[in-house]
């Protein structure tokens, strides 16, 4: 492809959460590619095309990440946006740390706090019984499926990147999108706050949406979230701004 014509295009990018998969964004893709200007991708992350997440490390899920932007950049790319869901929002702190070809960077539900918090540290017995209340969200087996993939290694893994890109967001300087469910029962409210409080960024908006869960792009108000998502990749509003909403 013209290595020009890719230099007015956006490449964006979705990274899916722990023990999700692309099948995570629903519709949010296809919406995005309705847009003649942005190239979107997506790909799975290391171990979760398997029946259960094993012998894969934290490393693995971040050098991948950094495989799959740089190979944008490498292909011509000048505008990348990234988008990342719970775990993945996590990792797409660290690589608009790293990269400053990202340009703007979409967070829903970003994972830094999950479950049940108190103190800055994990309530263990709160989070176990908050596990239980799930199945009100979603199918038991869908729950089940999800819990019986993970070994205990694996989950140790997950909250080593949690620790080691903890500060991440303290580095970020590009337009950030926040968007939080105020139904998710696995990553709290001060997870996507704690976020908003130190991105570095001249523009921020965290958007707590009611009737969301977990799946931000699933749910009943998809749609509406998926415009979010575009309007704020479309906006060529470059003036400070920081927002904090309640739709």
């Amino acid at each position: 492809m013209d290595m020009n014509f890719l230099f007015l295009r956006k490449a964006i990018l979705l990274i899916h959460g722990f023990a999700g998969g692309p099948w995570d964004y629903d519709n949010l893709s296809n919406d995005l590619q309705l847009y003649i200007d942005f190239d979107v991708y997506s790909f799975t992350l290391p171990g979760h095309d398997k029946m259960i997440i094993s012998k894969v490390t934290k490393d693995d899920w971040i050098n991948e990440a950094e495989h799959q932007l740089e190979s944008l950049i490498e292909k011509g790319y000048k505008t990348i946006y990234v988008v990342g869901h719970s775990m993945g929002g996590v990792i797409a702190c660290h690589l608009a740390r790293k990269y400053n070809q990202v340009k703007k960077l979409v967070l829903a539900a970003p994972a830094f706090r999950y479950f049940v918090f108190k103190d800055d540290k994990l309530d263990v017995i709160d989070s176990l019984k908050q596990m239980t209340t799930l199945f009100k969200d979603y199918k038991p087996n869908v729950v089940l499926s999800r819990i019986f993939k993970i070994p205990v290694s694996t989950a140790g893994q997950f909250m080593k990147l949690v620790d080691e890109h903890h500060s991440d967001p303290k580095d970020i300087t590009c337009p950030v999108l926040i968007i939080q469910g105020l139904n998710d029962k696995v990553v709290p409210l001060e997870s996507s706050s704690y976020v908003y409080k130190n991105v570095k960024s001249d523009i921020k908006l965290l958007y707590k949406v009611k009737n969301v869960t977990h799946d931000v792009f699933r749910g009943e108000r998809g749609s509406e979230i998926n415009k979010l998502v575009i309007d704020f990749f479309r906006s060529k509003n470059y003036l400070p701004r920081q927002e904090i909403k309640n739709i």
